[in-house]
C-alpha cells in the first residue's frame, strides 16, 4: 500500500560477496581519493568502498535506494568484506561529489584488459581495428532534478555519448552531457587509434571524417541520400553481395562544398543496401523522423573488405541499441541516486563494471535473463549451482 515504509535490509537479504574479490583490489587504486580535502584525518568512507556499495545497489533489487545502500553498509557482513564502516546518508551523499568520477575508467580499463572477445563471427577476421559502435542516448532525468538544474524545458536530461565493442559485447566509454549535448563534438574529442567506427546517420559530418583518419581509424557510417560525390570505379558485386541485399559498391570522392572545406581528398567508398522503407506517417500517433527509401548509402574508408561485411558491420550496430534498453532499465540507471553531475557519472561508469563482470564471470554477452538469475543468486533465491546451470546452458556468441 501507498505510503507504507520498505522493510530494513538484513544480512539475510544479501549474498554472493565472493564474487566481489575480482574487484576490490583493482578499487583499490581509489582508496586515497578525496582525502586531500580531509585535514582531521576522520574519512570513515573512501571512494573503493563507496564504489562497492554502489555494485550492491545494482546486483541486489532489495537494495534499490541511497537509503537502501545506507542500509547495507550498517551491516556486520558488508563491513567485514567491503572493508567499509556504517555509512551516514551526508556521506553518501558527499561522496557523490568529492571523488573523482574520471578515475573509474581505470578501472574499466583493467577489466577490458582481461576480458576475451565474446563474439566469435568470423567474418570480422579481415577488418583491422576494433569494431567499436558509436551513439547517444537520453536518461531522462527525475523531475525535481530537472527543476533544480534547469529553468528551460528544453533541457531535462542528460545524454549518454557511448563507445561500446562489438566482439566483446561491451561499452568501453560512456561521456555526460546536458540532453542537447552534439554527439559529433563529443565523439570528435575522444577518439582512438586503431579502431573502427560505426555510426548511424547523425554522425554524417565530413570534418568528423577527417578526424578519424588523422586519428589512425576508420569508420562505417550511414551518409545522406543527397550526399554529393563522383564515381571512381564501379565494382561488380558477387553472389554473396547480393544476397546480403547490396544493389551497389563503388569507389568515390566526395564533392560537395563542406567535403573540400574539410580536406576529404582521399577515395571513399560508397556500399548502397535494400532495406525496409520507411515512410513518414500522417497520423497523430505514427512513428516521426524522415522518410526512408528503399535503400540506404554506407560510407566507408576500409576499401578491401567485401562489400557484404561492410553492410553486415553496420547491421550490427544496433547491438548498442539493444545495450542501452539493457543499461537503463534493467541495471536501474533510469533512478539516479545522486542528484549532482559527477555522481550521475560515477552511477555511469559502475553500471559498465557490472555489465564488465558479468561478462567476465559468465563469458556471455549482458542480457535480461542472465542479469535476473545473477541477482537470484545474490538474493539468495538461486543456488551457485543453479546460476552454472543457467549459464551453461547459453548459446555460445557467434
Amino acid at each position: 500500500m501507498a505510503g507504507m515504509r520498505k522493510p530494513e535490509i538484513e544480512e539475510k537479504d544479501l549474498h554472493g560477496f565472493k564474487h566481489f574479490k575480482l574487484l576490490m583490489p583493482i578499487l583499490e587504486k581509489l582508496h586515497t581519493d578525496g582525502c586531500a580535502r580531509d585535514k582531521a584525518g576522520n574519512r570513515i568512507l573512501h571512494y573503493d568502498q563507496y564504489a562497492a556499495l554502489i555494485l550492491l545497489y545494482f546486483f541486489n533489487p532489495i537494495v534499490s535506494s541511497l537509503r537502501g545502500i545506507q542500509q547495507a553498509s550498517a551491516l556486520a557482513k558488508v563491513q567485514r568484506l567491503l572493508g567499509c564502516e556504517r555509512a551516514a546518508l551526508g556521506s553518501l551523499s558527499e561522496a557523490a561529489r568529492v571523488f573523482d568520477a574520471d578515475l573509474l575508467r581505470g578501472v574499466i580499463g583493467d577489466l577490458l584488459e582481461r576480458l576475451r572477445p565474446i563474439q566469435k563471427t568470423t567474418a570480422f577476421d579481415e577488418i583491422k581495428g576494433i569494431l567499436t559502435l558509436v551513439d547517444g542516448s537520453l536518461l531522462p532525468a527525475l523531475p525535481k532534478l530537472a527543476e533544480a538544474m534547469w529553468l528551460d524545458e528544453k533541457n531535462r536530461a542528460f545524454k549518454i555519448h557511448t563507445h561500446f565493442e562489438l566482439l566483446k559485447s561491451v561499452p568501453v566509454r560512456m561521456d555526460l552531457t546536458d540532453g542537447n549535448g552534439n554527439e559529433r563534438e563529443v565523439l570528435e574529442n575522444h577518439l582512438q587509434k586503431d579502431r573502427v567506427y560505426v555510426m548511424d546517420r547523425g554522425y554524417a559530418k565530413f570534418t568528423l571524417f577527417q578526424r578519424i583518419f588523422e586519428a589512425g581509424s576508420s569508420f562505417v557510417c550511414r551518409i545522406r541520400d543527397n550526399s554529393v560525390f563522383e564515381v571512381v570505379e564501379e565494382r561488380e558485386l558477387s553472389r554473396e553481395a547480393l544476397d546480403a541485399g547490396v544493389v551497389r559498391d563503388a569507389v568515390v570522392r566526395f564533392t560537395g562544398g563542406q567535403a573540400v572545406e574539410a580536406g576529404l581528398t582521399r577515395p571513399m567508398r560508397i556500399v548502397e543496401v535494400e532495406c525496409r522503407p520507411h515512410r513518414k506517417s500522417t497520423g497523430h500517433t505514427g512513428r516521426g523522423g524522415p522518410e526512408q527509401g528503399d535503400t540506404i548509402l554506407i560510407a566507408t574508408d576500409i576499401l578491401d573488405a567485401p562489400p557484404e561485411i561492410i553492410s553486415l558491420i553496420y547491421k550490427n550496430r544496433w547491438a548498442i541499441e539493444t545495450f542501452f534498453r539493457f543499461f537503463k532499465q534493467v541495471l536501474g540507471c533510469r533512478h539516479l541516486i545522486s542528484h549532482c553531475s559527477n555522481g550521475i557519472e560515477i552511477q555511469v561508469y559502475m553500471g559498465i563494471i557490472t555489465c564488465l563482470l558479468i561478462a567476465l564471470w559468465t563469458g556471455r554477452k549482458p542480457t535480461l535473463r542472465t542479469y535476473e538469475m545473477i541477482c537470484f543468486y545474490f538474493m539468495g533465491m538461486a543456488s551457485e549451482e543453479e546460476l552454472l546451470a543457467h549459464i551453461e546452458k547459453l548459446a555460445p556468441q557467434v
